[in-house]
Parts: C-alpha cells; structure tokens; sequence
C-alpha cells in the first residue's frame, strides 16, 4: 500500500479542539489523542500506521489540498 506521508496543519480557533490520529489496516481504531487550546497549532503526518485524522470542535486545517475550517455551524 503506497502512503503519501502528507503533512497537515491545524489551528484551534477555541478551546477543547480535539485531534484524533485512526490506525490503518483492517480494523479502524483510534490510536492517538491531543487536545488543542485557542491558538494553539499541531503539525501531522499521515503515516504507515495513521490513514485519518478526526478534529473535533473548530479548527483550520491546512492541506496540499486547500485550507478549510472544521466545526463550522
């Protein structure tokens, strides 16, 4: 399986913002957890062992893809 290990950028725009890594493989699973303050900023990896990344709460997320905002109402 080729893995791009792609970086992502993401800033919490209000505290409590969550940050999930998920494993890969056949079986989905969290495997990782932070949890960002207002303002604070976190810099992941997609990796052999993390397909996803679940952010909870509202954040920007920067990509190669684009820029987008999560917890938008």
């Amino acid at each position: 399986m080729a893995q791009s290990n792609d970086y992502i950028v993401i800033k919490a725009e209000e505290n409590g913002v969550n940050v999930i890594g998920l494993t890969r493989g056949t079986d989905t699973r969290f495997h990782h957890s932070e949890k960002l303050d207002k303002n604070e900023m976190m810099i992941a990896q997609f990796t052999e062992h993390t397909s996803a990344i679940k952010i909870r709460g509202r954040a920007k997320v920067q990509t190669a893809h684009g820029e987008m905002t999560s917890g938008e109402d």
